[in-house]
């Protein structure tokens, strides 16, 4: 029996989109992410197929122009649209600022939900999504349950590790979602991180992130405070980030990201970059927000955290040059803050 033109296209599209994986998001974590998730792929099979989507087109012709080069004969196409990028690709990643940008990826017209819609049954069912924005944990299981009820399969998988991790390709995934979902994920995450740990069902993955952030957040001004002051009682700022690094203060907000350029001789924080190429300061506050918002929607009392939003707001506030700057930054409005004094 002759094959119709319609079943023959329909084939061909089965065949191309099970070869095909679509990132859709390429800010600062997100284009290091697809880098390493998409040249590992090529490595091992030079037949893979990639599509990116970004809302800066600029952004997305950036990203396949820097991939080409490095890796001539890689097959990356650039679509304008969510629902082009799952008409494309079986599996789709999606790495977004944060609740509302999801909800117009997802949801909206153009959107991936309406595009799985006008997939056959078949092509909805073989479709694989994973979503590393930090977001509402509402918002998330919402948008899910909606991509799941198409026949598609979907897990939350944000990260930690920050855009240095996601350059070096050493993020940890917090993943939410199904047992089927999570052994899904991890071949895929596994490019772009070191550790894939399944928190829970379906919003799991972004409660566990929501309460690291929330630690990280808090951590990251009393380093500041504490930089500060030792500097004010004379102590040289690599010796005492010494002490605090091999000390009961320890932690990452101090021994990675500290605040102070050239306080870590062996390292080079985007303090010394003028805080640039870190996680925003603006990041930082709404995940900060999402923390406080869920607190208060289950009577959990968050007395540092809600310091901690409000001084990032505060800083922001007379510091809005700040905003895209590494959350490390309030060292800058502490700093301006003692000279007013």
């Amino acid at each position: 029996m002759k094959h119709t033109a319609r079943v023959l296209q329909s084939f061909e599209r089965q065949v191309v989109r099970a070869k095909s994986t679509a990132f859709i998001g390429l800010g600062r974590m997100g284009s290091e992410m697809a880098f390493n998730l998409f040249s590992k792929t090529f490595a091992e099979s030079p037949d893979a197929h990639f599509v990116v989507c970004d809302a800066f087109p600029t952004s997305a012709i950036a990203f396949r122009q820097n991939f080409v080069t490095q890796f001539p004969g890689a097959h990356i196409d650039i679509v304008q649209t969510p629902k082009d990028a799952v008409h494309a690709s079986q599996t789709v990643l999606t790495m977004l600022p944060s609740s509302p940008q999801v909800k117009t990826v997802y949801s909206e017209a153009n959107g991936v939900i309406p595009g799985l819609q006008s997939l056959s049954g078949a092509e909805s069912a073989q479709t694989f999504f994973i979503d590393s924005t930090t977001l509402d944990v509402g918002v998330a299981r919402s948008v899910a349950a909606d991509v799941m009820r198409t026949g598609a399969q979907m897990v939350d998988a944000p990260v930690s590790g920050g855009v240095t991790g996601a350059k070096a390709g050493t993020l940890s995934f917090l993943v939410g979602g199904t047992e089927g979902g999570f052994e899904l994920s991890q071949p895929i995450l596994t490019y772009m991180g070191n550790r894939i740990i399944h928190c829970g069902p379906s919003g799991a993955g972004l409660g566990a992130k929501i309460c690291n952030n929330l630690v990280l957040g808090v951590q990251q001004i009393v380093v500041a405070e504490a930089m500060l002051l030792g500097q004010k009682l004379g102590l040289n700022p690599r010796i005492l980030a010494g002490v605090i690094n091999s000390s009961t203060g320890g932690c990452w907000a101090s021994s990675v990201n500290n605040p102070v350029p050239y306080s870590l001789p062996e390292k080079s924080p985007p303090c010394e970059r003028n805080y640039e190429g870190g996680f925003a300061t603006a990041l930082m506050l709404k995940d900060m927000l999402l923390a406080t918002d869920i607190a208060a929607s289950t009577d959990s009392p968050l007395p540092l955290g809600k310091s901690a939003q409000n001084f990032y707001a505060e800083t922001l506030q007379h510091r809005p040059d700040l905003a895209q700057k590494d959350f490390s930054s309030v060292y800058e409005r502490l700093e301006q803050m003692r000279r007013k004094d």
